[in-house]
């Protein structure tokens, strides 16, 4: 295990090396080798961790360091087998999706070289249980992706955006250092098995608190989410499908693995988690709903399926403060399986969305319209990530939500009166966000596939190529089988569950095994209903096989002589909604009104959008009181050169004097 082990971080280093060397034209299939590789020797220990075979073993950090545990358990291998997954698909999709840049043989060289490096840095974060080498290698994760994000550097918008993200990454390193160190002091142990010894006789809510802050600053909780707003719609599609697929869920890991060794605390914490998470989850709908850039609407879904899965974690802690193993599997359960699904659905709901902006030049939904006709595959394959992504049956999403939503109904059976308020406040919340989601996606697919097109393109919108498609298909694949057979996976989920807890609650419930019951059956009828839709389809194509097709302009309502921009528009379509919210979803807009006595009005443009609240309210206020009061010592940068010496003078004179009399050495 050993061997295999550092057989994978070689082969990634020799990639890493080889991909600098070689033609451009082959940068991509060395990066598509090296993460195959890596993917197929860490899945394999991942499958033996799942089947009960942990790895452990213990690198030597020198002086530094001390002794590391490397450890493959449960936990680890679920996100490493999602982390792999998604790479491949990422590297098959970009490999393609990077040939439409022309003059990137540098840009290349760095790029297909950081994506090894991603990919191994997230993989050994699942593994690693030493703090501080954690820390190392979540630097290491974290600066890839920064570096990843502004491939178009020439853009400064994107230098702009990854910069915050470079930000908002480094205060999440801040918190988790905090944390370790916190834990070093108290235990003399940089280990993880520190954190079972602090937790066992202190109390369990500043630590947890703290890490719990850290992770959700990657993972995306409110208000600690701005850095993925920032991150996501600046990256490649590639790119931003793997962060927002897999990247954001180590936040999630980090949360579920210090969750893991809470001794007590637990209802305290549950019900702080379930809270945050409600609101994040409102508030991530809320703004994807009204958002029109298609890009920066799918990280704000990120954000409400964050939430969806934080729900999920705070189910699971209520379960162990009341000693009941229904609720700790269904909602640690719900939110691992909800991982999973997420992963698969918002990495392919950003490959699609990637295919339409780099054939229409644009992620602006308003200019878009009617790509159903060019696009018809990149459409289907956005419509069925879509109603998965909104939690309909027969697709994945539904069966996590699923457990979830049973979860908050079998805590408002078990709990008493002030935690059932909370989780009928929660359940209340989640239907309002599963609402929601069906106006956000309706509104989506709508705007931009269906209807006319509202703009001329100079180049006319075309279906993208084959092989951009099949990695879009093999997800398409790996959903249907979690929606088709989500009992495989819930088995699989139960043993991660069972290795979380050494107590007794980890055996796993009945109750359990009767909802997957339920889920089975679910599916029997997905399963029809797939073929009642596949059997009338086929007699339709019978029927119009020698028909003559028509295409004519969409229904008109008896007027011939409209134009495109009398449709529905995204904003349009989500307007009353804004309105009713305009305390959370901030718009600003820019139109000169009409002035008394102007008869012959001017030419006028319109334009409004949306800021996010916590941005506007808190972070831009701060940020705006720093730069003005930088601008008082502005005059230090005049621009002379005298006055650079005349600082350097007054710089060593200070010096000498202060030597003089002893006060510096």
């Amino acid at each position: 295990m050993i061997e295999l082990i550092n057989l994978s971080w070689i082969m990634a280093l020799l990639a890493m090396v080889t991909i600098y060397f070689v033609p451009a034209n082959t940068k991509a299939s060395i990066t598509k080798i090296a993460v195959f590789s890596n993917s197929i020797v860490t899945s394999y220990l991942a499958i033996l961790a799942l089947i009960g075979q942990t790895t452990n073993f213990i690198f030597a950090g020198g002086n530094l360091l001390g002794d590391v545990l490397i450890r493959i358990d449960g936990l680890s291998a679920w996100f490493i087998l999602i982390i792999n997954f998604t790479c491949i698909t990422g590297v098959l999709y970009g490999s393609e999706y990077l040939k439409a840049y022309t003059n990137t043989a540098k840009k290349l060289n760095l790029h297909w070289i950081l994506f090894v490096l991603f990919q191994l840095s997230m993989v050994w974060v699942c593994m690693i249980q030493h703090g501080l080498a954690f820390l190392i290698v979540w630097e290491i994760m974290s600066l890839s992706s920064v570096l990843l994000v502004i491939f178009d550097h020439n853009n400064p918008k994107i230098i702009k955006a990854g910069i915050n993200y470079l930000i908002q990454m480094h205060l999440s390193i801040v918190f988790l250092t905090i944390g370790f160190i916190w834990l070093y002091f108290q235990t003399g142990s940089f280990s993880f098995e520190a954190f079972a010894t602090y937790f066992a006789t202190n109390s369990n809510v500043g630590l947890f608190i703290v890490f719990f802050v850290g992770f959700g600053l990657k993972a995306g909780f409110i208000p600690l989410h701005s850095g993925l707003l920032q991150g996501d719609p600046a990256a490649p599609s590639h790119i931003a499908g793997i962060m927002s697929g897999v990247l954001v869920k180590l936040g999630i890991y980090g949360i579920i693995r210090v969750a893991s060794f809470l001794v007590n605390d637990y209802l305290l914490l549950g019900e702080i988690i379930l809270t945050v998470s409600v609101l994040t989850g409102l508030f991530g709908i809320l703004n994807a709903a009204v958002h029109r850039n298609l890009k920066k609407m799918l990280a704000y879904c990120t954000i409400e399926n964050i939430g969806t899965i934080g729900v999920g974690i705070g189910i699971g802690l209520i379960g162990l403060g009341n000693n009941s193993p229904i609720l700790y599997y269904l909602g640690f359960g719900g939110a691992l399986m909800h991982v999973l699904n997420h992963s698969l659905l918002k990495s392919l709901l950003f490959f699609s969305a990637g295919s339409v902006s780099q054939h229409t030049n644009t992620s602006d939904m308003e200019k878009l319209g009617g790509l159903i006709k060019q696009m018809p595959r990149t459409g289907i394959v956005f419509l069925i990530a879509a109603i998965g992504i909104c939690g309909l049956p027969p697709f994945n999403g539904f069966i996590s939500e699923f457990l979830i939503y049973t979860g908050l109904i079998e805590g408002i059976k078990l709990s008493n009166s002030n935690e059932m308020i909370l989780l009928s406040v929660s359940l209340a919340g989640m239907s309002v966000i599963g609402g929601l989601s069906i106006l956000t996606f309706t509104k989506t697919f709508g705007t931009v596939f269906l209807g006319n097109a509202r703009k001329t393109f100079i180049i006319e919108p075309k279906e993208v190529a084959t092989k951009m498609l099949i990695p879009q298909y093999i997800i398409i694949l790996m959903i249907l089988s979690v929606a088709l057979f989500p009992q495989f996976y819930l088995q699989l989920i139960g043993i991660v569950i069972s290795s979380l807890s050494q107590t007794s609650i980890s055996v796993l419930p009945v109750e359990f095994a009767t909802y997957i019951s339920i889920l089975q059956h679910i599916s029997m009828y997905s399963i029809l209903f797939y073929c009642t839709v596949l059997f009338f389809w086929g007699i339709r194509a019978l029927v119009l096989k020698e028909k003559t097709k028509v295409i004519d302009t969409t229904w008109q309502n008896g007027y011939s002589a409209s134009t495109a921009k009398m449709q529905y528009t995204g904003k349009s379509f989500s307007k009353s909604l804004s309105k009713m919210f305009n305390f959370i979803v901030i718009e600003r807009k820019h139109y000169e009104e009409l002035k008394a006595g102007e008869i012959f009005p001017k030419t006028r443009k319109h334009a409004s959008h949306y800021h996010d609240f916590f941005e506007f309210r808190f972070i831009h206020v701060i940020t705006n009181q720093l730069i003005y009061a930088a601008n008082y010592f502005k005059f230090f940068q005049n621009g002379r050169i005298q006055s650079y010496v005349l600082y350097g003078i007054v710089f060593i004179l200070t010096i000498f004097i202060l030597t003089v009399f002893n006060i510096a050495i």
